[in-house]
């Protein structure tokens, strides 16, 4: 690429006849390395913006990557979460169903116990109602024996 210095230092032959006039040649020759130099100039700024929006842009994607990476470990994390949440509520609701059942088991028992005691004592009170009625009998009679004996 020619540089401003090149177009500044460019020397062109002189010819005698028919030449260009070396004052209006000199005179274009800085006008061009004037413009020349602010367009060369900007081109260098302008590169030197491209290459910092280039690491800028490499910044962001490297965050942007980052960020992705991170929103999948809280997905998946999230997941795990949700999960073991699900195995802890699981087993909770299995031990309450087994509490409850052992305690519907041991009523059960209790009440069969309460029912075996109840029928053993309707058996006494039968037994005790059966020895009493026979006593009394047996008392009556005596009783009607001792009348028998008075008349």
């Amino acid at each position: 690429m020619i540089t401003p210095l090149d177009i500044e230092n460019k020397r062109f032959s002189k010819q005698m006849m028919n030449g260009y006039s070396v004052e209006e040649v000199d005179d274009f020759l800085d006008e061009l390395t004037v413009d020349y130099t602010k367009n060369y100039k900007e081109v260098a700024k302008l590169r030197t913006k491209v290459e910092e929006l280039n690491n800028s842009l490499l910044q962001y994607k490297s965050i942007e990557s980052t960020l992705q990476n991170t929103l999948v470990m809280a997905q998946t994390t999230a997941e795990e979460v949700k999960s073991v949440a699900k195995q802890k509520a699981d087993q909770i609701v299995n031990d309450a169903k087994a509490d409850i059942q052992k305690q519907v088991d041991d009523l059960n028992n209790q009440i069969m116990m309460k029912q075996k005691e109840l029928d053993d004592i309707k058996k006494q009170f039968e037994i005790y109602k059966a020895k009493m009625e026979s006593l009394l009998i047996s008392q009556l009679e005596l009783l009607k024996d001792i009348n028998k004996d008075d008349e």
